[in-house]
């Protein structure tokens, strides 16, 4: 794979990653997707090849976004998508980063969902 871009840089460490980390259905995937303007959170049961729940700071639920920060956006993805997953009865998720960096808005979702009660 070509790493000259950062791009693929990022895909092969998301490869590196998901070789490791694999979503049941008892302890599913919570994976992360940063763009420049938004982030969005899925947890994926991987055995089934299904997205659990998802939230972007796109959804319906959070309109209010404007005057936010990406982080603070980043932290209220994190705080819905674990408010959906408890509904869902999911309470323990193990983190993919997805090849970024696990800091700043990754990080806020990570913490958020953290906080709002899911385990990983």
């Amino acid at each position: 794979m070509d790493t000259r871009t950062k791009t693929a840089a990022r895909t092969k460490r998301h490869h590196r990653i998901r070789r490791r980390i694999q979503g049941t259905p008892q302890r599913p995937r919570l994976v992360v997707h940063r763009s420049l303007k938004n982030i969005y959170a899925q947890i994926i049961d991987d055995v089934a090849g299904r997205t659990l729940v998802a939230a972007g700071t796109d959804s319906a639920e959070l309109k209010d976004l404007k005057d936010m920060t990406k982080t603070d956006a980043a932290r209220a993805v994190g705080e819905l998508v674990a408010g959906k997953a408890l509904e869902a009865g999911i309470r323990e998720v193990a983190f993919d980063r997805a090849g970024y960096k696990f800091h700043g808005r990754v990080k806020a979702v990570a913490e958020a969902a953290r906080k709002a009660g899911l385990e990983f």
